[in-house]
């Protein structure tokens, strides 16, 4: 079974992470009809490839799926991870698939050789299963200078773990995310799609598992199926990341 990896929770670690914001930026232009919300998974447990994703198509939306190749049918805190089939039938569904490391690696602490590797071994993999992986999240949202530029030479986007709203101008390099995690995930989600209505912005929220009995990293159908309601109550978009950049 695959066991929690706790990523760098110093304080120098916390400062690396925000130096890293203020540099290698690369302006994403953004011309938002109305305010956005993208609904992201990481890792790929298999209650996202099939509970989350099925949420999301009852109220006719997609998502992102950032996927880790290497996890492929392993078991592990937030339960079993999808399988290459169920990846497969996301992709056919519509739902965009992106990258997110083969193994889960921490971005900040491989090696430039190590992690090419890894990466090329798994957009390798989901370009075999009929993706095109242009895009990618930080696995713990673990990034350094050196992991932003290398990464960004590689994929259209880069998404992290520390909140905000993107707006014209944005760093598609670094790209904010609010987590759907925990007992106040879903307030806290419901809270950051009201801003994005206020300030007219683009807000990507992430998840992991999805199901009655999620792991501190995921949150229930009902919650994601409240949170995609509200968002399209108060006037917001749902699209890809794929979707909002390319407009």
């Amino acid at each position: 079974m695959i066991q929690p990896y706790t990523p760098d929770v110093s304080l120098m670690g916390k400062l690396r992470r925000r130096f890293a914001r203020l540099t290698h930026q690369r302006p994403a232009r953004l011309d938002l009809a109305r305010p956005t919300v993208s609904f992201t998974f990481d890792d790929i447990p298999a209650s996202a490839a099939h509970a989350g994703a099925e949420v999301l198509e009852k109220h006719g939306v997609r998502g992102t799926f950032y996927v880790c190749a290497g996890l492929f049918g392993q078991t592990g805190h937030m339960g079993r991870f999808a399988d290459a089939a169920e990846i497969g039938a996301l992709i056919r569904q519509g739902h965009e698939v992106a990258g997110h490391t083969l193994n889960h690696v921490d971005c900040h602490r491989a090696s430039p050789t190590d992690l090419d590797l890894d990466l090329d071994a798994n957009d390798a993999a989901l370009r075999g299963l009929g993706a095109a992986p242009i895009h990618f999240a930080f696995p713990y949202g673990e990034v350094s200078p050196r992991a932003k530029k290398q990464l960004g030479a590689r994929y259209a986007s880069l998404r992290g773990v520390h909140k905000g709203l993107v707006h014209d101008g944005g760093d598609r390099n670094q790209l904010p995310g609010v987590g759907i995690e925990g007992a106040e995930g879903e307030a806290i989600a419901r809270a950051w799609i009201d801003r994005a209505v206020a300030e007219n912005a683009w807000l990507i929220l992430y998840t992991h598992d999805v199901r009655e009995t999620p792991s501190s990293w995921g949150c229930t159908p009902d919650a994601l199926a409240r949170l995609i309601a509200h968002a399209r109550s108060t006037g917001c978009d749902v699209r890809t990341i794929g979707e909002v950049l390319s407009a």
